[in-house]
């Protein structure tokens, strides 16, 4: 059985990012069921984040936040092979402190370029 992707997201560091149906159906269902009315906020998150991070342990993901304090979302993606998909999203009080890659501070709305950009 095919699967359908549900959406597909450029992020501000350069590539695009991917996420079926099914999924996204398992991520809502068994992992972070907080996150089921939440599709939209997880595109912003991924194509306008406040905040990048990089996994210590894993060069290859990426943890996306958008919101404010106390209350943030994080959209967790991994990038292989030149291309992303989504690894997770939920909810988070705090921003980790893995490896920063910089802030947006919402410099798509003022115009500026993104603060920071990784190396492939």
């Amino acid at each position: 059985m095919a699967k359908t992707l549900l959406f597909e997201i450029e992020t501000p560091l350069e590539f695009s990012m991917r996420c079926t149906r099914e999924y996204w159906q398992f991520i809502v269902s068994n992992k972070h069921p907080a996150m089921a009315s939440h599709e939209d906020a997880i595109k912003l998150t991924l194509a306008d984040p406040d905040e990048v991070r990089r996994s210590r342990k894993d060069r290859r993901v990426f943890l996306f936040y958008r919101g404010k304090s106390p209350r943030w979302i994080c959209a967790v993606a991994k990038r292989e092979n030149g291309e992303g998909f989504l690894v997770t999203a939920y909810p988070s009080d705090a921003i980790k402190s893995e490896s920063g890659c910089g802030k947006n501070q919402s410099d798509s709305r003022r115009g500026g370029p993104y603060s920071h950009r990784l190396d492939r």
